[in-house]
């Protein structure tokens, strides 16, 4: 069985949020090995681009710090499911999803943090004890 599954990434860790990560990083999972990996750039934070964006290329699942409600609705019409609250080194959260063990939990993001601002948001809104790295 393949899977494919995409980690918002910001440099070597997964974002805070999904829609300001300056990258995403697309992984093929088969048979609990890494069948490819590849390092893309974001398209632009607009709403419903990069569900949309993701749904065209075969993602079934996104790994985030957080999104917002509006955003989790156009994954959810884009047939991706949402893994959120994770944070931490990228190659660790891919051998949790090799594994299976990938715990998701509570959404990073505060209702209203990302309403009006893009990639070039210089202000982070998350909690700074809760990442290794929170960088936008």
């Amino acid at each position: 069985m393949r899977m494919r599954v995409v980690i918002s990434t910001d440099g070597d860790f997964v974002s805070a949020h999904f829609g300001r990560c300056p990258h995403f990083t697309i992984i093929d999972i088969e048979k609990n090995r890494i069948a490819k990996k590849e390092l893309i750039e974001n398209p632009g934070h607009q709403p419903g681009v990069i569900p949309q964006f993701l749904h065209q290329k075969g993602v079934e699942c996104i790994v985030a710090g957080g999104m917002g409600m509006r955003a989790r609705g156009f994954f959810d019409e884009a047939g991706i499911q949402a893994i959120l609250g994770v944070s931490g080194k990228i190659n660790n959260v891919i051998k949790e999803l090799q594994n299976g063990t990938l715990q998701g939990g509570e959404s990073l993001c505060k209702p209203g943090a990302g309403k009006g601002y893009g990639l070039d948001k210089a202000v982070c809104d998350h909690p700074h004890e809760e990442h290794e790295k929170c960088k936008h």
